[in-house]
């Protein structure tokens, strides 16, 4: 039986209480009460909440995306599976969009992420060690959009279903980057 770690512990108490309440509103205090550590456990974590949510945002994206190293593991499969995650969280997501230091924020944090973490995966799929100023340039546009289409999807402007959402992004990669994705 593998026990969860203090961060993780962490990370639960928090979106436990986004689940009730606006994120600029929990206090390390509250995130503490919650879990039962002490301030000493947490500042050994995290700098502050925010650092803990940048955490549990990376981790889980890092879970999807370190499976595209399986034999057999599709591009289609992460998205599905990177949609299901928002769907999962949809309302902790809603809820650091809109009181996270405004929408952009977290929105453009989304976009650097996605965009590292894309960048990655052509490189290791392309064996070079840089890549060239357009590729960079589609895989930058690529993630621009489909994290604000995830934000709007989050916000309740478009009422699809994940499937629906992981077909939309499969379909609107840009073509340089199919040989290295599809």
């Amino acid at each position: 039986m593998k026990r969860k770690t203090a961060k993780e512990m962490l990370a639960e108490s928090f979106r436990e209480l986004a689940e009730k309440k606006p994120v600029d509103k929990i206090t390390v205090q509250d995130i503490i009460d919650n879990c039962g550590y002490s301030k000493t456990t947490f500042y050994r974590s995290f700098k502050d909440k925010y650092d803990l949510m940048v955490w549990a945002y990376i981790r889980r994206q890092k879970e999807i995306m370190d499976q595209m190293d399986e034999p057999d593991y599709e591009w289609k499969t992460t998205l599905l599976e990177g949609a299901f995650m928002f769907d999962e969280q949809k309302d902790y997501l809603k809820n650091l969009l809109l009181h996270m230091t405004g929408y952009e924020s977290f929105s453009k944090y989304m976009k650097q992420r996605h965009f590292e973490a894309l960048r990655k995966c052509v490189l290791d799929a392309s064996g070079e060690k840089e890549l060239d100023i357009k590729t960079e340039m589609y895989v930058r546009t690529y993630c621009q959009g489909t994290v604000d289409l995830i934000c709007d999807w989050i916000m309740g402007v478009y009422e699809v279903s994940p499937e629906e959402l992981a077909e939309v992004f499969e379909n609107c990669l840009p073509i340089p980057l199919h040989k290295y994705l599809l």
